[in-house]
């Protein structure tokens, strides 16, 4: 579903250069579900952007689902960004003026869907999270494990083949977030490539795949565990 290739990427400005990834290599199949760990600033967040197609690499090769990105052009690469992928952030993202029918509504008018159709992913979206009887509901009206499980139906409602989580939980309690992650499970299950950013380790646990990162390269967990512990050093101002 998604191969990576010794993938760079550098952010430049007129004084810094700095390799948010480098070497950065990485093979997901179709049905997969991975979690992504590492420390802050490791470059998990810039590897989800690229692999959703948000931001290019500097360099190397990126093929989803067997078409390599670099030979797409922007449109083709936003086509097939809203054709394949889904994405769930910590933040719901919701419009707080939108009831959630409206809310799972938006994209799929960006899409060009017509109203039966778009009636029908919505809906079906919806009781998939099991919230179809609250479809006239605003965000506010929702806790926040609610409001987390109508932005996945909304993603939902793409049907896509691969689901992009940052951080789903982050916002969430220990109940909510088990809440959420039974049913990412549920939708790994129905056959959904899922690519989990996380900084939990038991929800990584969850996963059928922990791919650790650490300063923008893809890290073996077992050898990360037997490096000796670094000697104490003085801090400098």
């Amino acid at each position: 579903m998604l191969h990576m290739d010794n993938i760079g990427k550098v952010f430049r400005t007129d004084l810094i250069e700095t390799h948010a990834l480098r070497g950065f290599h990485l093979e997901v199949k179709e049905g997969e579900f991975v979690a992504v760990t590492g420390p802050s600033g490791s470059g998990k967040t810039t590897f989800l952007n690229i692999a959703g197609l948000l931001e290019s690499a500097s360099s190397g090769r990126y093929y989803l689902d067997g078409e390599e990105i670099s030979m797409l052009s922007d449109r083709e690469r936003s086509q097939l960004r809203n054709e394949k992928i889904g994405f769930i952030f910590q933040g719901y993202n919701l419009l707080p003026d939108l009831n959630l029918f409206d809310n799972v509504d938006v994209p799929l008018r960006y899409r060009g869907f017509n109203a039966a159709e778009r009636k029908r992913r919505i809906e079906q979206a919806l009781e998939q999270v099991g919230l179809a009887a609250r479809m006239k509901h605003l965000p506010s009206q929702l806790s926040g494990g609610q409001q987390q499980r109508v932005a996945i139906a909304r993603a939902l409602a793409g049907e896509p083949r691969m689901l992009l989580a940052d951080e789903p939980t982050g916002n969430l309690d220990s109940m909510m977030a088990r809440q959420v992650m039974e049913l990412l499970g549920e939708i790994n299950r129905a056959g959904t490539t899922i690519i989990m950013v996380t900084h939990d380790a038991e929800q990584a646990a969850q996963s059928q795949r922990n791919i650790h990162i650490v300063d923008g390269q893809v890290c073996d967990l077992a050898m990360l565990s037997r490096r000796p512990a670094p000697e104490a050093t003085v801090a400098q101002a």
